[in-house]
């Protein structure tokens, strides 16, 4: 059966149509102690990818499996980086980052693009502090949380990543 000139024109609209899809998968790659399930939520509030304007108060959801530490690490667009909350102790189920003992809210500043936050997890309490300068590059960002964790056990800590656009 040979295609009419509509099945054909409509065939190729199709085509075009799916062609213009894309799935965008962003997993924690280089990442030390990524795989362990320890952490098994952490997004902003709104949503991961979700838009926030500058000066807007961002919120972050954390929900681990058991009761421990977590630091949370900001990589700005422009590359710098800075530490949001270091070590803070959480009980196993959902915290919500800041949360209301810290006394402080997170804003977002006018470097406008994708910022990546990071969240470390430890069962054990740290015995090292996570030291941040420079400008970081996703290699160089992998680097620093990996160096930050080789002294714990593998099985005792996590790391997650999650997105947020700044406009």
């Amino acid at each position: 059966m040979r295609p009419t000139p509509l099945s054909a024109l409509l065939l190729g609209v199709l085509a075009l149509g799916l062609s213009a899809c894309t799935v965008t998968v962003r997993p924690n790659t280089g990442l030390a102690g990524s795989s362990n399930n320890l952490i098994s939520t952490f997004v902003p509030t709104k949503g991961e990818g979700a838009t926030y304007v500058v000066g807007e108060a961002v919120q972050f959801r954390l929900t681990t499996r058991d009761a421990g530490y977590a630091t949370l690490l900001a990589l700005n667009p422009d590359g710098s980086a800075n530490v949001l909350t270091r070590n803070a102790y959480v009980s196993a189920g959902t915290t919500v980052f800041p949360r209301p003992q810290d006394g402080v809210t997170y804003n977002v500043a006018p470097q406008r693009g994708l910022q990546k936050v990071r969240a470390i997890f430890l069962r054990v309490r740290p015995t090292t502090d996570l030291v941040l300068g420079g400008v970081y590059d996703d290699g160089r960002w992998n680097t620093v949380t990996t160096e930050y964790l080789t002294p714990y056990a593998y099985a005792d800590r996590d790391v997650q990543e999650t997105y947020l656009y700044i406009r």
